[in-house]
């Protein structure tokens, strides 16, 4: 279908689409809060500033709208017929960063979840939504889990360094016990004790 718009008149509607604060975000935000989640917004310390973060559940999410973001096989993203190479290149672009993000996010430790505008109409709605908490929930312990091993193999290093340090000193002790001992070393040694 062609454009019925000029092309002043499309890029003035499509310079109002916001980046945040949006309709299937608010919608998020309202269902995990009634859920009892409690989340900050657009958190700029983290890449990709995910939309929601749930740090008690070391958790990300990204509510990604379909068309922005290419949502394959979704009624939702319909390439444009009009400028395509623009818009396919933009589209591969978000997908290619989006991929980075979240695998910058995931070698930090956080849990990404990725939920799409399509999921959150309201026939899929308390689907998707017990779906997320499902997740949330589980990368608590997931996270806990984590720490604990961590937590173990510290102690175990620092066990087996103490082990290492003591059979150095055995080492040390039996060497010394080898050779001869000056005798003003030992006797030094006797009224020191």
């Amino acid at each position: 279908m062609a454009d019925r718009m000029t092309v002043l008149q499309r890029s003035k509607c499509m310079s109002h689409i916001r980046s945040r604060n949006t309709g299937p975000e608010r919608i998020v935000r309202k269902e995990l809060y009634s859920r009892g989640f409690r989340y900050r917004l657009n958190c700029t310390s983290l890449p990709g500033t995910p939309d929601l973060v749930l740090h008690k559940y070391r958790t990300a999410v990204f509510v990604n709208g379909c068309f922005w973001h290419g949502h394959e096989n979704c009624p939702k993203y319909v390439r444009p017929s009009s400028n395509a190479a623009f818009w396919n290149a933009k589209v591969e672009a978000n997908r290619k960063r989006d991929a980075k993000v979240i695998a910058h996010l995931e070698a930090l430790g956080w849990f990404v979840l990725t939920i799409w505008e399509c999921e959150l109409s309201p026939d899929r709605l308390y689907e998707t939504m017990a779906r997320v908490e499902t997740e949330i929930r589980a990368n608590r312990f997931r996270f806990i889990s984590r720490k604990e091993e961590a937590r173990k193999r510290k102690a175990e290093l620092s066990s087996r360094d103490h082990d290492d340090k003591l059979k150095e000193a055995e080492k040390s002790r039996e060497a010394l016990s080898g050779k001869k001992i000056p005798r003003e070393v030992r006797l030094l040694s006797k009224h020191s004790d």
